[in-house]
């Protein structure tokens, strides 16, 4: 089924200067999730729909899902000329998703939550003339072969060995039949199906129900579960049942919803959105698998301890400014560290988020026997900085003795990674596309010493003389003709080039001066840096401004010359930004208030309303010149930067300066 989709892309978009073909892409249109489940559901603008969920629970589900309405000329489908969408948003700071589509027939309104008991899905239209038409191409075990369905009297079923997928009717349907998916050869010379004999009909994936409106409204349900039939069914019809009509959705929508009240429309969407990213483990993949052949990528349905372990940090320091009441989230993050490290006291590359199995992955070189430096040693010292800020600031109850058994294994890997001359070991850098000695590891572990430094841990001691070698280190990487620490040094060679990971040093000296004074040759050092970095990474065009991600940077350019902006490279540039603010305030320097302008001036780019977002306020990982959105779309980390980025301003009272208006935020 995954083939058929990505086949039938790739026709649409070959040759395209802004689309990678075969990709199933998330830039337009809205998720919906629960934080209580595993479900993850992507609503297109025209009403498509399909199943993201499968890194969290390892059932596929929907592949896709199109649905339109009977007409005396055939289905009107909602996606295609017959129909436009008029447009879509969330209902309040939900995740239930509205769109309304019009139709010849008038417009329609679709609501669409995914619920966290049990993962299951319900769809209301509402506005309906004519009857309801739902096509469904169900993967169970993600597979298109060796499947089969059976129609039950209200509901059908499509199942392979272990996962069986569902799709109900309140009311029932008034007719189901199954669609043959097309062979090999159908699919390569761009055909349609097999034919309409009835046991190729049944032994797919694909469904056609119609379902006739009762009082102009149809209310769906659909389920990925296991082998239980009639547990199966009995959620499917339940769900439908009890959730027929916005009221009831809105009603459960709002029971869920993160917390009472936030600070601003930016943390809110955040929330939503690292909430749609995070399973009921507390594990977040970085973002949704659109590139489900990794064609063009190495995948992002996983749970990475760097950007897991960012997020799970900035989401601390916004919790405490803020009070979101995220302690659930912040104590099943450092369950999940603990539960992973490794005996070396390192993190693998990448799990599952799901049960925290072993992914995929090119970064594992810790986890043989053989050495070698395919190992990402920032991700090791993202994950001790948290920790050490939840034993600091979070209530450890039932972690606490874990935890610091973690941090101390923790400070042992980061030393035996740490050079005679004070800097880390040669490795991957956090880009995941280079190996060397890396300004960026530097900062991380700067940043993950000082934090267990800054507690009462018994290994405070050894992690404070270890950042104190650390930041002098750093120095070894100044190079005075750029005016900026290098990107790296690999062997004999010094590669100057920008690259905004380096942004990194401003929260690593911020943590540093909580335990020692920063120098003024150090501080004015890191000023210089910021503004070269800043300055040279900026790109502007007509259709989108922000950072690149750093000097060169070759990945996804299609046909575009040049580096591409990424938006944690710019949301990271206003948290450095801010960060050296609250340095300089510290210190007395009048130059703070500069930077925290500088810091809301880059915040403005990846606020809801600004070039970065897309219409449902995620943030893109990346957008061409011509201000396409691409790859994985929502991205956690940017979201999470931009919460503790406004966290670090309210707290230095300088949430809003002047110049800016509130509601950019």
């Amino acid at each position: 089924m995954h083939l058929r989709f990505a086949l039938e892309d790739a026709r649409r978009h070959e040759g395209d200067s802004t689309r990678f073909p075969g990709e199933r892409r998330t830039v337009a249109g809205r998720f919906t999730g629960d934080p209580d489940g595993d479900r993850l559901l992507h609503v297109e603008p025209d009403g498509t729909i399909a199943d993201f969920g499968y890194p969290f629970s390892r059932r596929a589900g929907i592949a896709a899902a199109r649905f339109g309405i009977e007409t005396n000329d055939g289905v009107a489908w909602f996606d295609d000329d017959r129909c436009e969408p008029v447009g879509q948003r969330y209902h309040e700071d939900t995740a239930l998703v509205v769109t309304e589509v019009a139709t010849p027939n008038g417009r329609v309104e679709l609501f669409d939550l995914a619920l966290g008991d049990g993962d299951a899905h319900v769809r209301h239209v509402r506005g309906l003339a004519a009857p309801l038409v739902a096509a469904v191409a169900f993967a169970p075990d993600g597979r298109t072969g060796r499947v089969a369905q059976l129609h039950h009297s209200d509901a059908v079923e499509a199942y392979h060995a272990h996962e069986h997928d569902y799709i109900a009717a309140a009311d029932g349907f008034r007719e189901v039949r199954g669609e043959a998916v097309p062979n090999f050869d159908a699919l390569r010379n761009g055909g349609a199906s097999l034919g309409e004999s009835g046991e190729e009909a049944v032994l797919s994936g694909a469904v056609v129900a119609v379902a006739e409106p009762t009082e102009g409204a149809v209310t769906l349900s659909t389920l990925p579960a296991g082998r239980d039939r009639e547990a199966g069914l009995a959620r499917v019809r339940e769900a439908a049942r009890e959730h027929d009509g916005p009221t009831a959705l809105r009603s459960v929508a709002t029971e869920h919803t993160l917390a009472d009240t936030t600070p601003t429309p930016a943390v809110a969407s955040d929330l939503r959105v690292l909430s749609l990213l995070r399973g009921t483990a507390g594990r977040r993949i970085a973002g949704p698998e659109f590139d489900r052949f990794y064609a063009n990528s190495g995948g992002y349905g996983y749970t990475w301890f760097r950007d897991d372990a960012e997020i799970a940090g900035f989401l601390l320091e916004a919790d405490r400014e803020f009070d979101l009441g995220l302690t659930d989230w912040h104590a099943k993050s450092a369950r999940a560290y603990c539960d992973a490290q490794g005996e070396d006291g390192t993190w693998p590359h990448r799990v599952w988020p799901g049960d925290g199995a072993l992914a995929p992955g090119w970064a594992n070189d810790r986890l043989t026997d053989g050495g070698g430096d395919a190992y990402q040693a920032d991700q090791t010292a993202s994950v001790l900085s948290f920790l050490a800020a939840y034993r600091e600031h979070g209530p450890a109850s039932g972690v606490a003795d874990d935890v610091d058994e973690a941090i101390a294994d923790g400070v042992d890997a980061m030393l035996a990674d740490t050079a005679d001359d004070g800097r880390p070991v040669r490795c991957q850098n956090a880009w995941e596309d280079m190996h060397g000695r890396f300004t960026h590891t530097a900062a991380t572990f700067l940043e993950g010493y000082a934090a267990v430094a800054a507690t009462d841990h018994p290994d405070a001691h050894r992690a404070r003389d270890a950042a104190g070698r650390v930041s002098e280190a750093i120095e070894d990487l100044w190079v005075p003709e750029r005016g900026a620490y290098a990107l790296r040094t690999d062997r004999d060679e010094v590669d100057d080039r920008l690259d905004s990971a380096t942004l990194a040093l401003a929260d690593a000296y911020r943590e540093y001066a909580r335990i020692a004074a920063v120098d003024d040759v150090h501080v004015e050092r890191l000023l210089i840096h910021l503004e070269a970095t800043l300055g040279g990474l900026r790109r502007t065009t007509d259709a989108v401004d922000g950072l690149v991600r750093y000097e060169g940077d070759p990945w996804r350019r299609q046909e575009q010359a040049r580096e591409k902006v990424w938006t944690v490279s710019t949301a990271w540039g206003a948290r450095a930004a801010a960060s050296v603010g609250t340095l300089l305030r510290e210190r007395g320097d009048d130059r703070a208030n500069d930077w925290f302008g500088r810091s809301h001036r880059l915040l403005a780019l990846v606020a809801p309303d600004g070039p970065l977002s897309t219409d449902a306020d995620y943030l893109p990982e990346q957008r061409f010149d011509d201000g396409t959105p691409d790859s994985a779309t929502p991205l956690g980390w940017p979201h999470a930067i931009r919460s503790a980025t406004l966290a670090t301003l309210t707290a230095a009272g300088a949430s809003t300066p002047a110049g800016l208006p509130e509601k950019r935020m």
